[in-house]
């Protein structure tokens, strides 16, 4: 049975950091490109980043680049994204989730295959 869970959301003013962590269990984990998601009240989901199995190639929506930065440990199942200069924009649930691919562009991944719960990420003005 495949398991994603995130933490480390919370509240934080603007222009502080967060840092999100995710882990996942069941799957090769080390096979699967890794993606953070995230949905405001009333809007779409969205992606934000994304890294590829091999912990190298990266990807990032245009509004984050620059402030968040993804990382992931094969040896220990683990995605994390370190958020800085947080913005109210940013407030969302943010999602870890195995995906098909990451790609260029705002789009940052492919289809979903696994996903978690989310962790609330809450910027205050």
């Amino acid at each position: 049975q495949v398991q994603v869970v995130e933490s480390g959301g919370g509240l934080v003013q603007a222009g502080g950091s967060l840092r999100l962590s995710c882990t996942a269990s069941g799957l090769p984990f080390d096979s699967y490109s890794m993606g953070w998601f995230r949905q405001a009240p009333g809007k779409e989901r969205e992606g934000v980043s994304c890294i590829g199995f091999n912990e190298q190639m990266t990807f990032y929506k245009d509004s984050v680049k620059g402030r968040f930065t993804i990382s992931r440990v094969n040896a220990n199942n683990a995605l994390y994204l370190q958020m800085n200069s947080l913005k109210p924009e940013d407030t969302a649930m943010y999602y870890c989730a195995a995906v098909s691919w990451c790609t260029g562009g705002d789009t940052v991944t492919g289809p979903i295959q696994y996903s978690g719960q989310g962790t609330q990420v809450t910027v205050s003005s």
